[in-house]
């Protein structure tokens, strides 16, 4: 039987049902983008430029919006610009590396959840032995093991993706490279594919959230018994507590979206991975600034010392 050639250019197809509407699609991804750029820009100046907001908690949250801001950048300009000229085409090279940096990047919008998680874990809950914990030297210990663990785990499961043979079509019903879409277009056996992104998937964001759900559940535990002194702390808890139940609601959302086809349309599939990747990045500098009273203070006088216009009574 003849071999047929592997595919080393693909198409990336996502919306098509939409027709001629297709590049309609531009106003609402183009005003989520900018809202992501400016509010995770916004987030990371204040935080940088204010002594006073360089504590643990404050550097963690702008390692969430160098996260946030650095991820739409992998995917969302090749999907305008595919939206306005039907640039559509990307190499197996590109196709790769695009995924490579999605994935190692996303990995991290939940991997912070749990440095955070950590913080508010031995501030509430071993305040006296807070600044130890979280000085550098120590808090390594927690930073090492899961930066290993996400370079390792994405690195396998993209370049096992990279040996496989693409014969089955060169055509992705989606905006840009996702694993499962690129899997589908492979032929002969994809179960150690499969296997491996699954695998990824329990070891990095489920495990993540299991760790997270722990340490919440000690922090509430804590703050009852030591009665209403502890209430305090909790803001920030509530905090965190919003930004995960949204992150783990979409994720969910997009995960089974992609493995229940019966019924549902493609380009809700579609919708759902992306939105997977660009709502956190615009929700969560939103909720953090205005959730957190030191940020949002700097961020008003930062705001209003660029646009003096702001200052003036209506």
């Amino acid at each position: 039987m003849e071999n047929v050639s592997s595919h080393k250019h693909f198409i990336l197809d996502g919306f098509s049902e939409l027709g001629a509407l297709r590049p309609v699609l531009f106003i609402p991804f183009f005003i989520m983008y900018i809202v992501s750029l400016s509010a995770n820009s916004l987030l990371l100046y204040v935080v940088i430029s204010q002594r006073s907001l360089h504590s643990p908690m404050c550097i963690l949250m702008a390692g969430m919006a160098f996260v946030d801001l650095s991820l739409p950048l992998f995917f969302v300009p090749n999907m305008l610009l595919s939206f306005l000229f039907d640039w559509r085409g990307i190499s197996l090279t590109g196709c790769l590396i695009q995924m490579h940096f999605i994935h190692f990047i996303g990995t991290f919008q939940s991997t912070l959840l749990v440095w955070m998680a950590l913080d508010r874990y031995f501030a509430i809950c071993t305040p006296l032995y807070y600044r130890e914990h979280m000085a550098l030297p120590k808090f390594l210990k927690f930073i090492i093991p899961l930066l290993f663990r996400n370079v390792l785990l994405v690195t396998l499961f993209v370049s096992l993706e990279g040996t496989l043979s693409f014969c089955a079509g060169n055509v992705m019903n989606h905006c840009f490279c996702e694993h499962m879409a690129l899997v589908e277009l492979a032929c002969g056996s994809t179960a150690i594919n499969n296997l491996l992104g699954l695998l990824t998937v329990f070891l990095i964001p489920v495990a993540d959230f299991i760790v997270i759900t722990a340490s919440y559940v000690v922090i509430f535990s804590s703050v009852f018994k030591s009665g209403r002194s502890g209430v305090k702390a909790l803001h920030t808890c509530i905090t965190h507590i919003v930004v995960i139940t949204v992150s783990l609601t979409i994720a969910l959302v997009a995960f089974l979206s992609y493995r229940i086809r019966n019924g549902l349309p493609a380009a809700i599939r579609v919708f759902t991975s992306t939105m997977y990747l660009l709502f956190p990045s615009c929700f969560n500098p939103i909720i953090y600034g205005i959730r957190t009273a030191e940020i949002r203070q700097h961020i008003l006088k930062t705001l209003t010392c660029w646009f003096p216009i702001l200052k003036r009574p209506l």
